[in-house]
């Protein structure tokens, strides 16, 4: 389906939980105390019904989050019945890879074969400052264990001035393996606004400096927007996914829908449909209808530089967690 600027959208994000096991200083307060289920989140069987109809008017790949996914109890058979939908060619999941070491044979077993995980350092001390949380031996074992089930794994990392010191460990670490390094820029929303990051630019000089010119890469790798480029003596490619500084708007090709069921265009605004009380009435026609009007209105770009009240006053929000990454 096409929206109303002409852009294909055939991408989906779908945040199963808000709830996380970690508190990364961008994404969530350190107290936030969370119930052990939230009553507003979809039913797997509401989700399966709402991708049968992302399905019909187009929607071929879908991206799970969180929140982190693995904390969700049913997520291994949520795969399976999402990949047997008709029109659904490809599934991957973002995590933050607490759980990914006890979860990972059972998540390949239901087809998954691709996963992002957030790491924004491997220097222990460093990571407890970040995510309020031990265990980055965790994280580093999970992704071991992915590789050697044959999964294609890429880092997701958030370059800051909080974790700058120890950033270029995270490219030691991915070097000699088949892993896709991605540096994404600090989005300004949630926390995230209070926290400085590190320029593209700036990232790119240092991988310079350290390991040689960053070759560009011409071959689509994924269905997102990162730029590739390759180092010599690299097995994956190093990338970068920069909204705010180099805009990407006018290709993208996704919407998301929270946990709870609102269908939303763009990361920035809190316009969009809430779809829970649609999907429950089981009014199908209605369903259909709304979520292609959700699509179709999706904005012709994010505005975070505006200052101007109409864009402050549809500004989201929420934090991170809350939105789906």
């Amino acid at each position: 389906m096409k929206d109303q600027f002409t852009r294909t959208i055939d991408y989906i994000r779908i945040s199963l939980t808000d709830k996380c096991n970690l508190r990364c200083l961008y994404c969530m307060p350190q107290d936030d105390e969370q119930p052990e289920w939230n009553e507003d989140v979809l039913t797997s069987e509401e989700l399966i019904t709402l991708c049968r109809h992302f399905a019909d008017v187009g929607i071929k790949k879908i991206k799970l989050t969180g929140g982190e996914p693995l904390l969700r109890k049913d997520i291994v058979w949520l795969v399976k019945e999402l990949y047997a939908i008709k029109g659904i060619e490809d599934i991957t999941l973002t995590t933050n890879g607490m759980l990914l070491d006890e979860k990972v044979e059972a998540l390949y077993e239901s087809g998954i074969r691709h996963i992002n995980v957030s790491l924004d350092t491997i220097h222990e001390e460093e990571f407890y400052k970040i995510t309020r949380r031990k265990g980055v031996d965790k994280v580093i074992q999970g992704i071991h264990h992915a590789l050697q089930l044959g999964m294609h794994v890429k880092l997701n990392v958030v370059p800051m001035r909080l974790n700058e010191q120890h950033i270029m460990e995270l490219l030691v670490f991915a070097k000699d393996y088949p892993i896709h390094i991605r540096f994404i820029e600090m989005m300004p929303i949630g926390l995230g606004k209070d926290i400085p990051g590190i320029p593209q630019e700036e990232m790119m000089h240092k991988i310079e400096t350290m390991y040689g010119k960053l070759q560009p890469v011409h071959d689509q790798i994924g269905y997102g927007p990162s730029v590739y480029y390759h180092v010599e003596g690299f097995k994956g490619h190093i990338g970068f996914i920069s909204a705010l500084s180099h805009k990407f708007c006018s290709s993208c090709n996704r919407v998301r829908l929270t946990s709870d069921g609102f269908l939303k265009g763009c990361l920035q605004y809190n316009k969009g449909i809430h779809l829970k009380e649609i999907v429950r009435s089981k009014d199908e026609a209605l369903l259909k209808e709304k979520i292609m009007e959700a699509i179709y209105r999706k904005p012709k770009a994010h505005a975070f530089e505006e200052e101007d009240v109409e864009h402050v006053e549809n500004r989201e929000q929420k934090l991170m967690s809350g939105i789906g990454g």
